[in-house]
Protein backbone atom coordinates (compact mmCIF):
# COMPACT_ATOMS: atom_id res chain seq x y z
CA UNK A 1 0.00 0.00 0.00
CA UNK A 2 1.81 3.12 -1.25
CA UNK A 3 0.90 6.79 -0.93
CA UNK A 4 -1.30 6.87 -4.05
CA UNK A 5 -3.23 3.80 -2.93
CA UNK A 6 -3.81 5.35 0.48
CA UNK A 7 -5.11 8.57 -1.10
CA UNK A 8 -7.46 6.61 -3.38
CA UNK A 9 -8.74 4.59 -0.41
CA UNK A 10 -9.34 7.71 1.65
CA UNK A 11 -11.14 9.46 -1.21
CA UNK A 12 -13.36 6.43 -1.97
CA UNK A 13 -14.43 5.98 1.66
CA UNK A 14 -15.05 9.72 1.98
CA UNK A 15 -17.34 9.72 -1.07
CA UNK A 16 -19.18 6.46 -0.40
CA UNK A 17 -19.68 6.80 3.35
CA UNK A 18 -19.70 10.61 3.75
CA UNK A 19 -17.00 10.28 6.38
CA UNK A 20 -14.51 13.06 6.98
CA UNK A 21 -11.14 12.35 5.33
CA UNK A 22 -9.27 13.09 8.54
CA UNK A 23 -11.13 10.26 10.29
CA UNK A 24 -10.14 7.86 7.49
CA UNK A 25 -6.48 8.96 7.68
CA UNK A 26 -6.52 8.39 11.43
CA UNK A 27 -8.03 4.94 10.90
CA UNK A 28 -5.27 3.94 8.49
CA UNK A 29 -2.62 5.29 10.89
CA UNK A 30 -4.19 3.19 13.64
CA UNK A 31 -4.09 0.13 11.40
CA UNK A 32 -0.40 0.69 10.63
CA UNK A 33 0.31 1.23 14.34
CA UNK A 34 -1.42 -2.04 15.26
CA UNK A 35 0.55 -3.98 12.66
CA UNK A 36 3.84 -2.30 13.68
CA UNK A 37 3.37 -3.27 17.31
CA UNK A 38 2.77 -6.86 16.31
CA UNK A 39 5.92 -6.71 14.21
CA UNK A 40 8.24 -4.86 16.62
CA UNK A 41 6.60 -5.82 19.91
CA UNK A 42 3.89 -4.27 22.07
CA UNK A 43 6.44 -2.38 24.18
CA UNK A 44 8.03 -0.68 21.17
CA UNK A 45 7.80 3.13 20.95
CA UNK A 46 6.04 3.44 17.60
CA UNK A 47 4.96 6.65 15.86
CA UNK A 48 2.92 6.65 12.64
CA UNK A 49 2.10 9.61 10.41
CA UNK A 50 0.57 9.80 6.93
CA UNK A 51 1.22 12.87 4.79
CA UNK A 52 -2.21 14.34 4.05
CA UNK A 53 -1.03 15.66 0.66
CA UNK A 54 0.82 12.75 -0.98
CA UNK A 55 -0.41 9.88 1.24
CA UNK A 56 3.10 8.63 2.03
CA UNK A 57 3.31 6.94 5.45
CA UNK A 58 6.16 7.45 7.90
CA UNK A 59 6.84 4.97 10.71
CA UNK A 60 9.32 5.68 13.52
CA UNK A 61 10.50 3.03 15.94
CA UNK A 62 12.29 4.36 19.00
CA UNK A 63 12.71 7.73 17.33
CA UNK A 64 14.28 6.28 14.15
CA UNK A 65 12.57 6.00 10.75
CA UNK A 66 11.82 2.46 9.61
CA UNK A 67 13.66 1.80 6.33
CA UNK A 68 11.71 1.48 3.10
CA UNK A 69 12.11 -2.29 2.72
CA UNK A 70 10.89 -3.03 6.23
CA UNK A 71 8.12 -0.44 5.81
CA UNK A 72 6.99 -2.11 2.57
CA UNK A 73 6.90 -5.47 4.32
CA UNK A 74 4.97 -3.90 7.18
CA UNK A 75 2.41 -2.30 4.85
CA UNK A 76 2.03 -5.62 3.06
CA UNK A 77 1.24 -7.24 6.38
CA UNK A 78 -1.41 -4.60 7.09
CA UNK A 79 -3.49 -5.46 4.04
CA UNK A 80 -3.58 -9.06 5.14
CA UNK A 81 -3.87 -8.67 8.88
CA UNK A 82 -5.25 -5.69 10.72
CA UNK A 83 -6.21 -2.94 8.29
CA UNK A 84 -9.60 -4.39 7.44
CA UNK A 85 -10.71 -4.84 11.06
CA UNK A 86 -9.43 -1.44 12.18
CA UNK A 87 -10.93 0.38 9.20
CA UNK A 88 -14.28 -1.35 9.57
CA UNK A 89 -14.40 -0.28 13.21
CA UNK A 90 -13.41 3.29 12.36
CA UNK A 91 -15.95 3.47 9.54
CA UNK A 92 -18.73 2.18 11.80
CA UNK A 93 -17.87 4.70 14.48
CA UNK A 94 -17.73 7.52 11.94
CA UNK A 95 -21.05 6.46 10.39
CA UNK A 96 -22.61 6.30 13.85
CA UNK A 97 -21.33 9.78 14.70
CA UNK A 98 -22.58 11.15 11.37
CA UNK A 99 -26.06 9.67 11.87
CA UNK A 100 -26.11 10.81 15.50
CA UNK A 101 -25.24 14.39 14.57
CA UNK A 102 -27.77 14.45 11.72
CA UNK A 103 -30.70 13.17 13.77
CA UNK A 104 -29.73 15.15 16.87
CA UNK A 105 -30.36 18.25 14.74
CA UNK A 106 -33.77 16.79 13.83
CA UNK A 107 -34.88 16.29 17.43
CA UNK A 108 -38.42 17.65 17.72
CA UNK A 109 -38.88 17.69 13.92
CA UNK A 110 -41.18 15.52 11.79
CA UNK A 111 -39.67 12.65 9.80
CA UNK A 112 -41.37 10.23 7.44
CA UNK A 113 -40.47 6.56 7.19
CA UNK A 114 -41.76 3.11 6.26
CA UNK A 115 -42.72 0.46 8.80
CA UNK A 116 -40.44 -2.53 8.24
CA UNK A 117 -41.67 -4.82 11.02
CA UNK A 118 -43.67 -4.95 14.25
CA UNK A 119 -42.31 -6.32 17.50
CA UNK A 120 -44.62 -6.52 20.49
CA UNK A 121 -46.49 -3.36 19.61
CA UNK A 122 -43.31 -1.44 18.74
CA UNK A 123 -43.03 -0.41 15.10
CA UNK A 124 -39.59 -0.37 13.48
CA UNK A 125 -39.47 2.47 10.96
CA UNK A 126 -36.93 2.77 8.14
CA UNK A 127 -35.79 6.38 7.83
CA UNK A 128 -33.32 5.70 5.02
CA UNK A 129 -29.95 5.72 6.76
CA UNK A 130 -31.16 4.11 9.97
CA UNK A 131 -34.05 2.26 11.56
CA UNK A 132 -35.95 4.05 14.31
CA UNK A 133 -38.29 2.76 17.01
CA UNK A 134 -41.88 3.91 17.45
CA UNK A 135 -42.82 2.34 20.82
CA UNK A 136 -46.39 1.46 21.70
CA UNK A 137 -46.38 4.18 24.37
CA UNK A 138 -45.54 6.82 21.73
CA UNK A 139 -48.35 5.73 19.40
CA UNK A 140 -51.77 7.38 19.49
CA UNK A 141 -54.30 5.28 21.37
CA UNK A 142 -56.18 2.93 19.07
CA UNK A 143 -53.96 3.26 16.03
CA UNK A 144 -52.16 0.32 14.46
CA UNK A 145 -49.63 -0.01 11.66
CA UNK A 146 -48.95 -2.51 8.91
CA UNK A 147 -45.65 -3.46 7.33
CA UNK A 148 -44.72 -1.17 4.39
CA UNK A 149 -47.08 1.53 5.66
CA UNK A 150 -45.73 5.09 5.59
CA UNK A 151 -45.77 6.87 8.93
CA UNK A 152 -45.02 10.37 10.21
CA UNK A 153 -43.62 11.10 13.66
CA UNK A 154 -41.34 13.49 15.49
CA UNK A 155 -37.83 12.56 16.59
CA UNK A 156 -38.15 12.29 20.37
CA UNK A 157 -34.77 10.95 21.47
CA UNK A 158 -31.39 10.21 19.85
CA UNK A 159 -28.62 8.39 21.69
CA UNK A 160 -25.57 6.29 20.94
CA UNK A 161 -25.85 2.59 21.74
CA UNK A 162 -22.50 0.89 21.15
CA UNK A 163 -21.69 1.08 17.46
CA UNK A 164 -25.28 2.03 16.59
CA UNK A 165 -27.57 5.01 17.03
CA UNK A 166 -30.90 4.47 18.77
CA UNK A 167 -33.66 6.81 17.56
CA UNK A 168 -37.01 6.98 19.33
CA UNK A 169 -39.99 8.44 17.48
CA UNK A 170 -43.25 9.78 18.90
CA UNK A 171 -46.72 10.54 17.61
CA UNK A 172 -48.08 11.50 21.04
CA UNK A 173 -45.71 14.36 21.86
CA UNK A 174 -47.20 17.90 21.62
CA UNK A 175 -44.45 18.83 19.15
CA UNK A 176 -46.04 16.44 16.64
CA UNK A 177 -49.15 18.64 16.48
CA UNK A 178 -46.99 21.77 16.46
CA UNK A 179 -45.03 20.53 13.40
CA UNK A 180 -48.24 19.49 11.64
CA UNK A 181 -49.48 23.06 12.04
CA UNK A 182 -46.28 24.26 10.39
CA UNK A 183 -46.72 21.80 7.50
CA UNK A 184 -50.42 22.41 6.86
CA UNK A 185 -50.71 26.14 7.61
CA UNK A 186 -48.37 28.38 5.56
CA UNK A 187 -48.89 31.35 7.87
CA UNK A 188 -47.52 29.30 10.77
CA UNK A 189 -44.44 28.10 8.86
CA UNK A 190 -43.82 31.70 7.72
CA UNK A 191 -44.12 32.91 11.34
CA UNK A 192 -47.01 35.25 10.48
CA UNK A 193 -49.11 33.20 12.91
CA UNK A 194 -47.33 31.93 16.01
CA UNK A 195 -48.31 28.92 18.10
CA UNK A 196 -47.84 30.45 21.54
CA UNK A 197 -48.83 27.45 23.64
CA UNK A 198 -50.02 23.89 23.11
CA UNK A 199 -51.49 21.29 25.47
CA UNK A 200 -52.29 17.77 24.34
CA UNK A 201 -53.74 14.48 25.48
CA UNK A 202 -52.95 12.34 22.46
CA UNK A 203 -55.87 10.63 20.80
CA UNK A 204 -58.46 12.65 22.70
CA UNK A 205 -58.05 16.41 22.71
CA UNK A 206 -55.56 19.20 22.02
CA UNK A 207 -55.75 22.90 22.80
CA UNK A 208 -53.67 25.35 20.74
CA UNK A 209 -53.29 29.05 21.49
CA UNK A 210 -52.28 31.19 18.51
CA UNK A 211 -51.51 34.84 17.86
CA UNK A 212 -50.79 36.88 14.72
CA UNK A 213 -48.44 39.77 14.03
CA UNK A 214 -50.85 41.09 11.37
CA UNK A 215 -54.04 42.51 12.90
CA UNK A 216 -55.81 42.07 9.55
CA UNK A 217 -55.48 38.27 9.72
CA UNK A 218 -57.80 36.16 11.83
CA UNK A 219 -55.35 33.71 13.41
CA UNK A 220 -58.00 31.20 14.47
CA UNK A 221 -59.80 31.32 11.12
CA UNK A 222 -56.56 30.89 9.17
CA UNK A 223 -55.69 27.80 11.19
CA UNK A 224 -59.13 26.28 10.69
CA UNK A 225 -59.13 27.00 6.94
CA UNK A 226 -61.96 27.27 4.45
CA UNK A 227 -64.72 24.94 5.63
CA UNK A 228 -62.26 23.50 8.12
CA UNK A 229 -59.99 22.07 5.42
CA UNK A 230 -56.69 22.78 7.15
CA UNK A 231 -57.65 21.50 10.57
CA UNK A 232 -59.23 18.42 8.97
CA UNK A 233 -55.89 17.55 7.38
CA UNK A 234 -54.22 17.76 10.78
CA UNK A 235 -56.87 15.73 12.61
CA UNK A 236 -56.77 13.20 9.76
CA UNK A 237 -53.04 12.66 10.37
CA UNK A 238 -53.85 12.14 14.07
CA UNK A 239 -56.33 9.39 13.28
CA UNK A 240 -59.48 11.49 12.99
CA UNK A 241 -60.66 11.10 16.60
CA UNK A 242 -58.56 13.76 18.30
CA UNK A 243 -60.38 17.03 18.81
CA UNK A 244 -58.37 20.24 18.35
CA UNK A 245 -59.51 23.49 19.99
CA UNK A 246 -57.85 26.61 18.57
CA UNK A 247 -58.04 29.68 20.81
CA UNK A 248 -56.68 33.22 20.64
CA UNK A 249 -53.64 33.96 22.75
CA UNK A 250 -53.68 36.98 25.03
CA UNK A 251 -50.96 38.18 27.38
CA UNK A 252 -53.62 38.95 29.98
CA UNK A 253 -54.69 35.92 32.01
CA UNK A 254 -58.05 37.57 32.53
CA UNK A 255 -58.67 37.08 28.80
CA UNK A 256 -56.57 33.99 28.08
CA UNK A 257 -58.07 31.75 30.79
CA UNK A 258 -61.69 32.09 29.52
CA UNK A 259 -60.38 31.42 26.00
CA UNK A 260 -58.55 28.32 27.24
CA UNK A 261 -61.72 26.92 28.86
CA UNK A 262 -63.88 27.25 25.75
CA UNK A 263 -66.58 26.25 25.00
CA UNK A 264 -67.58 26.94 28.62
CA UNK A 265 -68.75 30.46 29.53
CA UNK A 266 -66.72 32.04 32.35
CA UNK A 267 -68.20 34.64 34.73
CA UNK A 268 -65.07 35.77 36.53
CA UNK A 269 -61.35 35.06 36.85
CA UNK A 270 -59.54 35.50 40.18
CA UNK A 271 -55.73 35.41 40.10
CA UNK A 272 -53.74 34.00 43.03
CA UNK A 273 -50.13 34.89 42.11
CA UNK A 274 -48.57 33.56 45.32
CA UNK A 275 -49.79 30.05 44.46
CA UNK A 276 -49.69 30.28 40.67
CA UNK A 277 -53.39 29.51 40.70
CA UNK A 278 -56.44 30.88 38.92
CA UNK A 279 -59.91 30.53 40.39
CA UNK A 280 -62.53 30.51 37.64
CA UNK A 281 -66.15 31.19 38.50
CA UNK A 282 -68.89 29.78 36.27
CA UNK A 283 -72.64 29.31 36.46
CA UNK A 284 -73.98 26.01 37.72
CA UNK A 285 -75.06 24.95 34.22
CA UNK A 286 -71.54 25.61 32.89
CA UNK A 287 -69.65 23.76 35.64
CA UNK A 288 -69.47 20.32 34.03
CA UNK A 289 -68.65 21.84 30.63
CA UNK A 290 -65.79 23.90 32.08
CA UNK A 291 -64.34 20.92 33.91
CA UNK A 292 -64.86 18.56 30.98
CA UNK A 293 -65.05 14.79 30.86
CA UNK A 294 -62.84 13.40 33.64
CA UNK A 295 -61.45 16.91 34.14
CA UNK A 296 -59.94 17.03 30.66
CA UNK A 297 -61.00 20.56 29.70
CA UNK A 298 -59.69 22.25 32.84
CA UNK A 299 -56.54 20.09 32.83
CA UNK A 300 -55.63 21.06 29.27
CA UNK A 301 -56.56 24.69 30.00
CA UNK A 302 -54.13 24.69 32.94
CA UNK A 303 -51.32 23.34 30.76
CA UNK A 304 -52.11 25.90 28.06
CA UNK A 305 -51.88 28.95 30.33
CA UNK A 306 -49.21 27.57 32.68
CA UNK A 307 -51.27 28.19 35.84
CA UNK A 308 -53.33 25.81 37.97
CA UNK A 309 -57.02 26.40 37.26
CA UNK A 310 -59.71 25.64 39.82
CA UNK A 311 -63.30 25.86 38.58
CA UNK A 312 -66.23 26.48 40.92
CA UNK A 313 -69.48 28.36 41.20
CA UNK A 314 -69.72 31.59 43.16
CA UNK A 315 -71.78 29.83 45.86
CA UNK A 316 -69.10 27.14 46.22
CA UNK A 317 -66.41 29.80 46.52
CA UNK A 318 -68.32 31.69 49.22
CA UNK A 319 -68.80 28.50 51.23
CA UNK A 320 -65.12 27.58 50.79
CA UNK A 321 -64.01 31.04 51.92
CA UNK A 322 -66.12 30.88 55.08
CA UNK A 323 -64.87 27.39 55.98
CA UNK A 324 -61.25 28.30 55.35
CA UNK A 325 -61.32 31.55 57.33
CA UNK A 326 -62.81 29.68 60.28
CA UNK A 327 -60.26 26.84 60.02
CA UNK A 328 -57.30 29.19 59.67
CA UNK A 329 -58.45 31.28 62.63
CA UNK A 330 -58.00 28.24 64.87
CA UNK A 331 -54.33 27.91 63.96
CA UNK A 332 -51.96 29.21 66.67
CA UNK A 333 -50.51 32.68 65.90
CA UNK A 334 -53.04 33.41 63.13
CA UNK A 335 -55.48 36.26 63.78
CA UNK A 336 -58.85 36.54 62.02
CA UNK A 337 -57.40 39.42 59.99
CA UNK A 338 -54.44 37.32 58.83
CA UNK A 339 -56.77 34.42 58.05
CA UNK A 340 -58.86 36.64 55.79
CA UNK A 341 -55.71 38.03 54.15
CA UNK A 342 -54.45 34.51 53.40
CA UNK A 343 -57.79 33.50 51.94
CA UNK A 344 -57.87 36.63 49.77
CA UNK A 345 -54.50 35.52 48.31
CA UNK A 346 -56.00 32.16 47.30
CA UNK A 347 -54.93 29.96 50.23
CA UNK A 348 -58.01 27.77 50.58
CA UNK A 349 -56.70 24.71 52.42
CA UNK A 350 -54.13 23.51 54.91
CA UNK A 351 -52.27 21.97 52.00
CA UNK A 352 -51.97 25.41 50.36
CA UNK A 353 -50.79 26.96 53.60
CA UNK A 354 -48.17 24.25 54.15
CA UNK A 355 -46.23 25.36 51.05
CA UNK A 356 -46.19 29.10 51.71
CA UNK A 357 -42.79 30.77 51.85
CA UNK A 358 -41.98 31.58 55.52
CA UNK A 359 -40.78 35.10 54.71
CA UNK A 360 -44.03 35.86 52.85
CA UNK A 361 -46.11 34.62 55.76
CA UNK A 362 -44.00 36.62 58.24
CA UNK A 363 -44.44 39.78 56.17
CA UNK A 364 -48.21 39.34 55.83
CA UNK A 365 -48.79 38.83 59.56
CA UNK A 366 -45.86 40.62 61.18
CA UNK A 367 -44.74 37.29 62.67
CA UNK A 368 -41.45 36.02 64.04
CA UNK A 369 -39.55 33.13 62.48
CA UNK A 370 -40.66 30.81 65.28
CA UNK A 371 -44.32 31.75 64.82
CA UNK A 372 -44.22 31.19 61.04
CA UNK A 373 -42.54 27.80 61.48
CA UNK A 374 -45.19 26.80 64.02
CA UNK A 375 -47.97 27.79 61.61
CA UNK A 376 -46.46 25.88 58.68
CA UNK A 377 -45.83 22.77 60.81
CA UNK A 378 -49.44 22.88 62.05
CA UNK A 379 -50.70 23.21 58.46
CA UNK A 380 -48.54 20.28 57.31
CA UNK A 381 -49.85 18.10 60.12
CA UNK A 382 -53.47 18.98 59.41
CA UNK A 383 -52.98 18.43 55.69
CA UNK A 384 -51.57 14.95 56.29
CA UNK A 385 -54.38 14.13 58.73
CA UNK A 386 -57.09 15.17 56.28
CA UNK A 387 -55.39 13.27 53.46
CA UNK A 388 -55.33 10.12 55.60
CA UNK A 389 -59.00 10.54 56.46
CA UNK A 390 -59.85 10.95 52.77
CA UNK A 391 -57.79 7.89 51.92
CA UNK A 392 -59.62 5.79 54.49
CA UNK A 393 -62.96 7.11 53.30
CA UNK A 394 -62.16 6.23 49.70
CA UNK A 395 -61.05 2.74 50.76
CA UNK A 396 -64.29 2.25 52.72
CA UNK A 397 -66.38 3.42 49.77
CA UNK A 398 -64.48 1.00 47.54
CA UNK A 399 -65.21 -1.87 49.95
CA UNK A 400 -68.91 -0.98 50.07
CA UNK A 401 -69.05 -0.82 46.27
CA UNK A 402 -67.36 -4.22 45.99
CA UNK A 403 -69.74 -5.75 48.54
CA UNK A 404 -72.75 -4.28 46.73
CA UNK A 405 -71.49 -5.65 43.42
CA UNK A 406 -71.00 -9.11 44.99
CA UNK A 407 -74.57 -9.10 46.33
CA UNK A 408 -75.94 -8.10 42.93
CA UNK A 409 -73.90 -10.84 41.24
CA UNK A 410 -75.17 -13.45 43.71
CA UNK A 411 -78.77 -12.37 43.17
CA UNK A 412 -78.29 -12.59 39.41
CA UNK A 413 -76.97 -16.18 39.68
CA UNK A 414 -79.65 -17.41 42.12
CA UNK A 415 -82.35 -19.63 40.53
CA UNK A 416 -85.67 -17.85 40.07
CA UNK A 417 -88.45 -18.57 42.58
CA UNK A 418 -91.59 -19.76 40.77
CA UNK A 419 -95.06 -20.08 42.24
CA UNK A 420 -97.05 -23.29 41.53
CA UNK A 421 -100.84 -23.58 41.38
CA UNK A 422 -102.16 -26.08 44.00
CA UNK A 423 -103.65 -29.30 42.68
CA UNK A 424 -107.36 -29.82 43.26
CA UNK A 425 -107.94 -31.12 46.75
CA UNK A 426 -104.54 -29.91 48.05
CA UNK A 427 -104.00 -26.89 50.22
CA UNK A 428 -101.91 -24.13 48.72
CA UNK A 429 -98.80 -23.17 50.57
Amino acid sequence: MNGNEILRTVDAIHRDKSIDKEIVFEGIEQAILSAARKHFGEEADIEVHIDRNNGNPTVRNGGKDVDSDELGDLLGRISAQTAKQVMIQKIREAERDTVFDEFSDLRGQIVTGVVTRLEGGTALVNLGKVEALLPRGEQIAGEGFRVNERVRAVVLEVRKAGSRVKIILSRTHPDFVRRLFELEIPEVSERIIEVRSLAREAGYRTKVAVSCIDSNIDAVGACVGVRGARIKNITGELGGDERIDIVRWNDSLQVLVPNALQPAEVEDVILCPMLGRVIVLVREDQLSLAIGKRGQNVRLGSKLVGWDIEVMTREELDEQLDRTVQAFSEIPNITPELAESLVSQGFLSFDDLSVIEPDQLAEMGGLTEGQTNEIIEFAEHESERLEEENRQRRALEKQHAAASAAVQAAEALAPPVTATRPVDGEAGV
